[in-house]
């Protein structure tokens, strides 16, 4: 099939082909043998998941990087298709928007950012789509597999179709738009969970076991859910921490209830300058930003007790002295005794480019075969 939309899949899948892929794409180039020995499957059950696999176009025989002194095709070495095939991929932000096109491993092959339109809704995402389209027409020597969309809001992940509270977008067909653009399947999901999942799939070898949370904070703020390497998914759509109330006398004086949303952004911030009279970036107002980061960090840790947390956002990396006052105000505001360290994500600024991309990719990385046998 061409065109239509389909569930992201934001887990770190353990079917014969999405193991040996994903062998292949983290630690290639890879002989048969160490693919056995690193996935833990036969050696006959190797030998038809790479020829199913390079049959498809996604991998490719390497022996022009054997050792000198390997003969014979178990031992020739094993690499993704790295030039042959690309996904594109956009993060649709409140100000911003991020188009990628990247490769089959996730590498970024280009991207860049514009303004997210204004107005109609339907003129907006038709603006967004056909930008996207005449980027991925610049790889025409590359076969477009897949289309993905990281976007706040509320998402439907079968339909593709948004609501955006921010944009003022209701019931708006995204996953359907971009699909018709650029003529392959297109999976649509919630920014932040897909953040998550690129933190599972795209940042190398990671063990995906246990509980983790993944927090975003910029303009808006978001959370999601790990669970033993599956980004968790709620029937009804992402929940929300925009509303956890937070005490922000600089940021917010002389109000009875101040939440979250209204004091990580770069307006509260500016705010709170000018009535002061003092720079943005002033302790004064990056230390309370930090200080009220690191306490909702604790009181959704103290609920869920997780194994790891990763952070992501400019609320989170303004600071000068980077995350450490948020994990001090972290420390102190957490009632659980065990100590636990904040992590940065591992893709830095380019964690939208991430989402975007993962999105494209997940469902290909989950079924492989499945996924490229229907287009």
């Amino acid at each position: 099939m061409r065109g239509g939309v389909i569930p992201a899949a934001l887990q770190l899948a353990s079917t014969p082909a999405a193991a040996v892929l994903h062998a292949i794409r983290v630690s290639g180039p890879v002989t048969r043998d160490q693919l056995a020995a690193t996935t833990g499957l036969s050696a006959a059950t190797i030998n038809r998941q790479v020829h199913a696999l390079a049959a498809h176009g996604l991998i490719a025989e390497r022996p022009d990087l054997a050792g000198p002194k390997t003969i014979g095709r178990p031992k020739s070495p094993l690499t993704i298709d790295r030039d042959s095939l690309c996904v594109a991929g956009m993060h649709i932000g409140a100000r911003r928007t991020v188009l990628v096109i990247a490769d089959l491993g996730g590498r970024t092959l280009h991207s860049h950012v514009v303004l997210t339109p204004s107005g109609d809704q339907q003129e907006a995402i038709g603006q967004l789509c056909a930008q996207l389209a005449e980027l991925a027409g610049r790889f025409s020597g590359r076969r477009l597999l897949w289309g993905g969309v990281a976007v706040g809001g509320a998402v439907d992940v079968e339909t593709g179709v948004v609501d955006h509270r921010v944009l003022r977008w209701h019931q708006l067909p995204v996953g359907a738009t971009l699909a018709a653009r650029l003529d392959t399947p297109v999976s649509v999901c919630e920014h932040v969970e897909a953040m998550a999942a690129a933190e599972l799939l795209l940042a190398g070898p990671r063990d995906g076991s246990g509980t983790g949370l993944f927090f975003y904070a910029r303009e808006t703020a978001g959370m999601a859910m790990t669970l033993e390497g599956r980004v968790h998914i709620p029937e009804r759509g992402a929940g929300t921490i925009a509303h956890l109330p937070v005490s922000a006398p600089v940021l917010a004086p002389g109000l009875t209830r101040v939440r979250l949303q209204n004091v990580i952004g770069d307006d509260a911030a500016l705010a709170a300058a000018q009535r002061l009279g003092i720079d943005p970036d002033s302790s004064r107002i990056v230390d309370e930003r930090a200080r009220v980061l690191g306490e909702a960090v604790a009181l959704i840790r103290d609920v869920i007790n997780p194994d790891t947390i990763v952070v992501a956002g400019d609320a989170f990396s303004a600071h000068p002295r980077g995350l450490a006052p948020v994990q001090a105000a972290f420390d102190e505001a957490s009632t659980i005794e065990w100590s636990l360290e904040i992590a940065p994500s591992r893709f830095g600024v380019h964690v939208q480019e991430s989402a975007a991309v993962v999105v494209a990719l997940s469902v290909i990385y989950a079924d492989p075969i499945a996924a490229v046998a229907t287009l």
